[in-house]
């Protein structure tokens, strides 16, 4: 008998650790319980360093973003016809804004990016903002992330000492006593239909567009403060490619020869209304091509 108790008794205790209610059970409930507490934390620990990260994701990307535009490289939608057909309705193109920290100055027949000079936009209002948008707004153009309202495209076609005169008796410009070619134009415009003769002053720029019937350029504010002419503190950079869409893809090299080594010495109107230029982000790839619809538009 006594064999026999003691029997069920080791039976008892077998199957009790087999089932988990003896010590070598209770050892590996409190392992898993364990392993779950810990899984647990480290879910915690992830998510609280994903809530750090974050944040720290995006003051880096801004900051590189500030960065970039303010030094190096920027994209402007062209959203009107002023350069046409240089540049298209709705062409991304690239402006360096590295050289002139280094005295890149420019040249004749240089297509550039300026802020309005004498308030040439005066005539495109800029919509009203509560107090909360308008810092908003104020503090996104200032990162490049929406629109700026007062910056333009054209192209230079006098540097200072120029004397440029509209025009010749074959109809063509005259820089400095000679005639240029423009086969930039769009085509049937003439060089100008407004006839004019000015003397760009030192650290000034002479610039009109490309379309010039539908261009409000230096002409057309030649009565105004500032004479039509666009300070050279005022330029942003020099436009240097077309970079969106693919089709339109090419380089933006500075213009004709015949308009940039003219030496120096010492009509329907315009369209008065061209629409801001809208900025963004340089992309590297086509696939960042949703980036650049966050932009400036130039006129």
């Amino acid at each position: 008998m006594g064999s026999r108790g003691r029997s069920s008794r080791t039976d008892v205790t077998a199957d009790a650790d087999r089932f988990g209610g003896g010590p070598e059970g209770a050892r590996a409930d409190r392992g898993r319980a364990e392993r779950r507490r810990s899984a647990k934390r480290a879910k915690r620990r992830r998510r609280r360093s994903l809530a750090r990260e974050i944040p720290l994701v995006i003051v880096v990307a801004l900051g590189i973003t500030l960065l970039l535009q303010t030094f190096l490289v920027q994209v402007f939608s062209i959203p009107s016809g002023s350069m046409q057909n240089t540049i298209a309705i709705g062409d991304r193109v690239a402006v360096d804004k590295l050289s002139p920290w280094f005295g890149w100055e420019p040249q004749r027949g240089d297509v550039i990016v300026f802020n309005d000079p004498s308030d040439w936009l005066k005539n495109d209002p800029v919509p009203q903002s509560g107090a909360v948008v308008g810092a908003l707004k104020s503090t996104f153009t200032f990162l490049g992330l929406l629109p700026s309202d007062r910056d333009l495209i054209k192209r230079v076609i006098g540097v200072p000492g120029d004397t440029v005169v509209c025009c010749d008796g074959t109809g063509r410009i005259t820089v400095n006593g000679k005639p240029i070619d423009e086969p930039y134009l769009y085509p049937g415009n003439p060089p100008s239909r407004i006839p004019f003769k000015v003397t760009v002053p030192p650290g000034e720029l002479w610039v009109m567009g490309d379309h010039r019937d539908i261009s409000a350029d230096s002409r057309y504010h030649m009565t105004e403060p500032g004479g039509g002419f666009v300070p050279e503190k005022d330029v942003v950079g020099r436009a240097v490619a077309v970079v969106w869409p693919v089709s339109h893809w090419q380089t933006l090299s500075g213009g004709q020869q015949s308009v940039r080594q003219v030496s120096s010495q010492g009509p329907p109107e315009p369209v008065p209304g061209e629409l801001p230029l809208v900025m963004g982000v340089v992309a590297a790839t086509p696939g960042a091509r949703r980036a650049l619809r966050v932009r400036r538009e130039l006129p």
